[in-house]
């Protein structure tokens, strides 16, 4: 049976109530492509942590976070973005699970668990960190 694609853009301010209604889309999607409880709860948690993050990165000319989330039939995406050239919040095309801090140093518990990979670009002065969590069985070669 096909699922219908469902996608959600959003402009939201540095405001963790905000951070938190997208962790909540993000579970809606999760849920409706039958994911188990724990990886819907760690997908929201991963989130709300990502934009979070990034909020430390907005500025009063750029106060926004672009947010769009969106299911395919084989993987939920959330792709967070925002202008200005910051650090990526977890790593550079990265598996997350295994995902370092920016800078080296000593590995530590990672809030992005929730997801299966985290990719970081910059396109013309815009910052986007994509997030992905595989519905299934991850792909190989990622």
């Amino acid at each position: 049976m096909a699922t219908e694609l469902k996608s959600f853009s959003l402009q939201i301010d540095a405001d963790a109530r905000l951070a938190a209604a997208v962790g909540g889309a993000a579970r809606f999607l999760a849920d409706a492509a039958g994911l188990k409880d724990n990886a819907v709860a760690l997908l929201q948690s991963s989130v709300v942590a990502a934009c979070v993050e990034i909020f430390h990165s907005l500025t009063a000319e750029q106060p926004h976070l672009q947010v769009k989330l969106t299911g395919f039939a084989d993987r939920i995406e959330v792709a967070l973005s925002h202008h200005g050239d910051a650090s990526p919040a977890v790593g550079l095309d990265s598996i997350a699970g295994f995902a370092a801090r920016p800078g080296g140093g000593e590995a530590r518990a990672n809030p992005f668990v929730g997801v299966d990979r985290v990719q970081y670009e910059t396109h013309g002065g815009e910052s986007v960190t994509r997030m992905t969590k595989y519905i299934g069985k991850i792909p190989p070669g990622i």
